[in-house]
């Protein structure tokens, strides 16, 4: 369904599908490109510890702070991204972590990198509750998994982009991942201005009509009112809960991937840098199609409930790096294809989450729905960051390794939990 419900002509159905497209597309670059200036970190540590004398811990320390500050921050600005045009919140933040980016890059004393990394984390988190706004007021929730498992592909494809680019920049020092990268979001942020809006009134077209338990149609309700609503829709549903729990151990998973893959792989398989970003950029090209398939398998298969399809996604997952882990000396190839197959698996969860989230809060809390989901899931990098950094430096990869195939056990039991979870929540208080 792409027209929204009511009786309109072919000229404005055609408008509303152009803008549908458009939206899609040019939010999918903006939050590509958010990943150029929060990535990029992972490719430069190597480097760092050579030239700054920085430890494991010390670096993983940085992942763990960023991250924390980011997961509140998503969850913070979810109430606002509910509330405020996606366009400007958007290139706010882009802008701001551009800045930092260029601040970290002529910084050397680990304090000050440590808080730039922070201040960093937390206006990323300006990013994805515009998205999510922008998502559940172009798409009806019958099309929702499908439409935002394509635009969660920008994920993959940001993540891909930014290992290799900054695989090379690297070479010319360290400081260049993240100066270049720091040029890239400045342009996407003079992209955004003129390709992005916000909702379809904005553009003088209807608002896709979806009548909630209380049956209202679009926003417009008191402040007092859209409190109680968040409070029974969000946080008194147990589905929404099981699933954000869940998705500690899905972006424990996924970061301890990203994050260390470059360090791992150069430091224990003997790899080049250069070569080390395009094999984990195998981990992200193959989310992309994971992505893809688990959106239409949840759609057409479980009638959107998301969190089947997530069941034996974090299963399959763990299953790819139990092998990776395992086969003693695996080849560069079979070493690329058990990260894709990892990363195939890893990333339905980790869009689908969001999904879940955003259909049972209803578009009228879905940022603030998958800003409490992106809480938890950002939490994680007390364990991806700083857990990881500790472990791999006194235990070794190999201990390291097997803490992420259990992160993947306890998340596919989570999911399970949720497997009686409604498909969205209009219509219906859970």
């Amino acid at each position: 369904m792409s027209a929204p419900e009511i009786t309109s002509s072919p000229d404005e159905q055609a408008r509303f599908r152009y803008w549908q497209r458009r939206t899609l597309i040019a939010s999918m670059i903006g939050y590509a490109a958010y990943y150029f200036v929060r990535k990029n970190l992972s490719l430069a540590m190597p480097a760092m510890q050579q030239d700054l004398g920085i430890t494991k811990s010390d670096l993983g320390l940085f992942l763990t702070l960023h991250g924390l500050l980011y997961g509140v921050s998503k969850f913070a600005n979810g109430f606002l991204g509910d509330r405020t045009d996606a366009r400007t919140f958007m290139i706010t933040g882009l802008l701001l972590s551009a800045a930092a980016n260029v601040l970290f890059g002529f910084s050397s004393a680990v304090l000050v990198l440590g808080l730039v990394w922070m201040a960093n984390g937390w206006v990323q988190g300006m990013g994805f509750p515009p998205c999510a706004r922008l998502m559940t007021h172009w798409y009806h929730p019958n099309e929702l998994a499908t439409k935002m498992s394509i635009w969660n592909t920008s994920h993959s494809i940001g993540g891909a982009l930014v290992v290799i680019f900054c695989g090379y920049v690297v070479g010319y020092g360290w400081r260049w991942a993240f100066f270049a990268p720091a040029a890239i979001a400045t342009a996407a942020c003079v992209f955004l201005w003129f390709a992005l809006r916000d909702t379809p009134r904005s553009v003088g077209l209807p608002e896709i009509q979806v009548s909630d338990s209380e049956g209202r149609k679009s926003g417009g309700e008191a402040p007092a009112d859209f409190k109680r609503f968040v409070r029974r829709q969000v946080f008194g549903n147990p589905y929404i809960w099981i699933v954000a729990i869940a998705n500690f151990f899905v972006y424990t998973f996924r970061y301890g991937v990203l994050d260390w893959g470059p360090t791992l792989l150069t430091e224990s398989k003997g790899v080049s840098l250069s070569h080390a970003g395009w094999m984990v950029a195998a981990f992200e090209i193959a989310g992309i199609l994971g992505m893809l398939a688990t959106g239409w398998i949840t759609d057409h298969i479980f009638g959107g409930r998301g969190s089947r399809t997530c069941v034996f996604c974090m299963a399959l997952a763990g299953t790819f790096l139990f092998l990776f882990w395992k086969i003693p000396s695996p080849s560069p190839l079979l070493a690329a294809g058990l990260l894709g197959g990892a990363g195939f698996f890893i990333y339905g969860p980790q869009a689908l989450v969001g999904i879940i989230a955003a259909n049972l809060a209803t578009k009228h809390a879905a940022g603030t729905a998958v800003g409490f989901t992106g809480l938890f899931g950002y939490l994680s990098t007390i364990l991806s960051g700083l857990g990881l950094g500790y472990v791999s430096q006194h235990f070794g990869w190999s201990t390291a390794l097997g803490a992420l195939v259990a992160t993947a056990a306890v998340g596919t039991f989570l999911f399970l939990l949720a497997w009686p979870a409604h498909a969205h929540g209009y219509g219906r208080t859970q």
